[in-house]
């Protein structure tokens, strides 16, 4: 069979930002992807650069989406400060619950698919089986709350809209957990790392084609992404200081000894059998993919 393809102009928004970024260099041969941030181009892959938008705005996103045209969306921009959402909640609602509704109606009105991206913070992690498309989210913190409440305006705006729920992302832009592992096992003599918190590390080099494909395949509803396999903090730490050839010791803690303002779910693993489904294929291994990761970045030594 054959994949469907996807031609035209493609708003990503959070262009900046970690995964926007990425999507924006990785985007399909036949698409022009268009960022709402200042982001570089590709040589292989031209991407136009936009100035900041306030996607808050129905009239600016109207106005962008008389100009533009586009053929889809990948919503990507959110607040994603964890633990000062706490104290900033109806901010994080704004970008979090507000924008993705005034995207999603702009891209019902204009007709065309919208993929937004949301998170593995929407559940308590009491399970210890990973979380599937029909469980039941019950957030734990404000930004949790703030991405459900994104979820829930993009389905009640634009019914075909895909959500798609990720985690534990790093990538090559931006701060990451690997680059700030390597940065403290160059400074300190020994690190500890929490290792009562299971997810699955996720790589943006990962995660962007497989955004691409869910919007190439024009399908609505709710999907999960993330890279296969589970670990601790402890063990993603571990790991990557393993693959560099890093000797710093990294032992385990608990989260009690290194309190967050916000509470993380201690198990959130995402079963990606829709997505997987859908592309014939799954995310790497997550060790894999953090290899590959290390590699590109030229961290292995």
């Amino acid at each position: 069979m054959t994949a469907p393809r996807l031609e035209g102009r493609v708003l990503v928004t959070g262009a900046a930002g970690m995964l926007g970024s990425q999507l924006l260099l990785t985007a399909p041969a036949g698409v022009e992807a268009v960022g709402t941030d200042l982001v570089a181009a590709s040589a292989g892959n031209p991407a136009v650069a936009r100035a900041g938008l306030d996607l808050s705005s129905r009239e600016a996103v109207a106005a962008l989406f008389a100009e533009l045209r586009p053929v889809g969306v990948i919503h990507g921009a959110a607040y994603t400060a964890v633990d000062k959402a706490e104290e900033e909640e109806p901010r994080a609602a704004l970008a979090n619950a507000a924008v993705p509704r005034v995207v999603a109606e702009a891209c019902a009105r204009a007709r065309i698919p919208l993929v937004h991206v949301s998170t593995d913070f929407v559940f308590d992690g009491e399970k210890r089986t990973p979380y599937t498309v029909d469980d039941r989210p019950r957030p734990l913190s404000a930004y949790g709350r703030t991405k459900l409440a994104g979820e829930e305006s993009v389905r009640a705006a634009h019914n075909a809209a895909a959500i798609v729920r990720t985690q534990w992302l790093y990538g090559p832009r931006g701060r990451h957990f690997p680059g700030t592992i390597l940065g403290l096992a160059a400074s300190k003599p020994e690190l500890k790392v929490v290792h009562d918190q299971f997810g699955s590390p996720t790589s943006t080099l990962e995660l962007a084609p497989a955004l691409w494909d869910v919007l190439a395949a024009r399908g609505g509803g709710l999907y999960h992404a993330a890279c296969e396999g589970q670990a601790s903090w402890f063990e993603f730490a571990a790991a990557t200081l393993e693959l560099c050839h890093k000797s710093t010791p990294v032992k385990p803690c608990t989260t009690a000894e290194f309190p967050r303002p916000a509470r993380r779910p201690a198990y959130s693993v995402l079963d990606c059998a829709r997505l997987t489904a859908l592309r014939g294929r799954t995310l790497k291994p997550w060790r894999e993919a953090l290899r590959d990761f290390l590699a590109h970045e030229r961290l292995l030594t």
